[in-house]
């Protein structure tokens, strides 16, 4: 008896023995070559910027004091109307809100002094039978101006308003000045229309924003790196830009401008910029939203995402009855408009499995996740003949389950990115921007030959206060 039960266990030993050093079962599939990675352009898909602009009235006064400086005109022709005229600027120049008025209008005051140059008589007969006299003028010069915002200009139509004389208007008689108001009043339309026209062209040459604008977009459009580890660049393509007429509230001159672009995200080599000042329209309009929409790619390197998914299957386990699997390392890459996910498999059965599926997107988790993930027909053909129970439903559910990855950190980082320009940024010496950013919206995925691109829709507002412009 004791034969037979020694002889028993004998037998269960050497068959445990012959189950554990047999080879385990080893899966030969064909891998799908991936796609060439070459650069490539993303889809364009236009945004709209939209820019209140603030300028404060003290910039300009200060833009046009720039400009006016010392002798700010003269008429050295006398012999055409027999006239001959200068006129300095005697201290700065002040602009203010001309609260008098229900329009746009402004008041500047201008300290002035003037040397007029006249002569009388008359040349006959080769005599010259003129008499030259001067006049001497130091005042205050009030004007009203109306401004507006033409072909990107700040214009305004000036008419002197006041005149206040800090002495009075004399006339040099045998060396001495003699005060001569009651002629001098009615004779300042002789110059009024030519001093108005120098505040004008002042405020004209001061406030031109057509430079500076087209300046700041060239600037923009060069294409810039936005992670040196993807080796992504943003190229920002201006096609429009927009302007409102200009409103006076207050101490400020408010108008809105707004920005018709594209936002294209190109992988490899820095690219080339698109900004051609010729192309670019510049069209006045009406009124503009108060809002920005602007579209941005988030990019998922299929190195990174392959990483994230290996990470979600780390100690996972796939069985069925006493079969058994675990998943070493993923990778992923793009073929023909898909998705082929790579499992380095180890257990009852050894070597890679290829899975293939559309990536989608959910809203609610900020996750990538792949729909309608099967096997490729290599590996499913094999998986039939080889190893039935892998094949089945079920673990492939299993397995779908892992292959997900949230872009939850890509949606973070690019916000905190755009809300750090949005944060009193000064983008040079008197100027401020600032916003508000919304929730950043999803809208599509695209796959490249190296990453999967989720497109994305960003809405807010932004401003700018111009304050202290240098």
């Amino acid at each position: 008896m004791c034969k037979r039960i020694l002889f028993f266990v004998m037998v269960i030993f050497a068959l445990l023995i012959n189950f554990s050093c047999a080879p385990k079962q080893q899966l030969m599939t064909i891998k799908p070559e991936p796609e060439d990675a070459a650069p490539i352009a993303f889809d364009h898909i236009p945004s709209f910027i939209n820019v209140p602009v603030s300028v404060k009235l003290k910039d300009i006064e200060n833009q046009i004091n720039a400009v006016l400086k010392g002798l700010i005109y003269e008429d050295k022709t006398i012999e055409d109307d027999n006239i001959e005229i200068k006129v300095w600027k005697q201290a700065p120049i002040t602009i203010q809100n001309d609260n008098g008025s229900s329009d746009d209008k402004i008041k500047t005051i201008l300290p002035l002094k003037a040397i007029i140059k006249y002569r009388i008589g008359t040349q006959t007969m080769g005599m010259n039978l003129y008499k030259t006299n001067e006049f001497y003028l130091n005042g205050v010069v009030t004007l009203t101006s109306n401004i507006g915002l033409t072909n990107w200009k700040l214009k305004s139509k000036t008419h002197i308003t006041d005149l206040k004389w800090k002495e009075s208007p004399s006339l040099v008689v045998y060396g001495k000045n003699v005060p001569v108001t009651y002629l001098v009043n009615p004779a300042i339309k002789l110059f009024r229309d030519d001093i108005e026209k120098s505040i004008d062209d002042a405020i004209e040459s001061s406030m031109d924003f057509k430079p500076n604008v087209l300046a700041a977009i060239e600037k923009v459009s060069v294409p810039f790196k936005m992670n040196d580890d993807y080796e992504s660049w943003l190229r920002i393509v201006p096609i429009e830009i927009y302007t409102t007429d200009s409103q006076l509230k207050k101490d400020k001159v408010l108008l809105q401008m707004g920005m018709k672009c594209t936002m294209e995200t190109v992988i490899g080599k820095q690219p080339e910029s698109k900004f051609d000042a010729k192309s670019i329209v510049l069209k006045p309009v009406s009124k503009m939203p108060n809002h920005i929409t602007s579209n941005i790619v988030a990019v998922s390197r299929y190195e990174d995402a392959s990483k994230i998914m290996t990470k979600n299957f780390s100690g996972q386990e796939f069985s069925s009855g006493t079969k058994k699997v675990t998943v070493k390392n993923v990778a992923i890459w793009h073929k023909e408009s898909k998705m082929v996910i790579a499992l380095d498999l180890q257990g009852s059965i050894n070597g890679t499995i290829y899975l293939e599926g559309v990536p989608s997107y959910n809203n609610e988790t900020k996750e990538l996740y792949f729909d309608n993930l099967d096997y490729v027909l290599d590996t499913k053909n094999r998986l039939i003949r080889t190893a039935n129970w892998m094949a089945k439903g079920v673990i492939l559910k299993r397995i779908q389950e892992n292959c997900r990855y949230s872009i939850q950190s890509n949606l973070d980082e690019g916000k905190e990115t755009m809300l750090s320009y949005l944060n009193n940024y000064t983008p040079m010496p008197g100027v401020f921007v600032n916003g508000t950013m919304d929730d950043i919206e999803f809208q599509k995925v695209q796959l490249t030959n190296n990453a999967i691109l989720a497109f994305l829709k960003v809405k807010g507002n932004i401003s700018v206060t111009v304050d202290g412009l240098k």
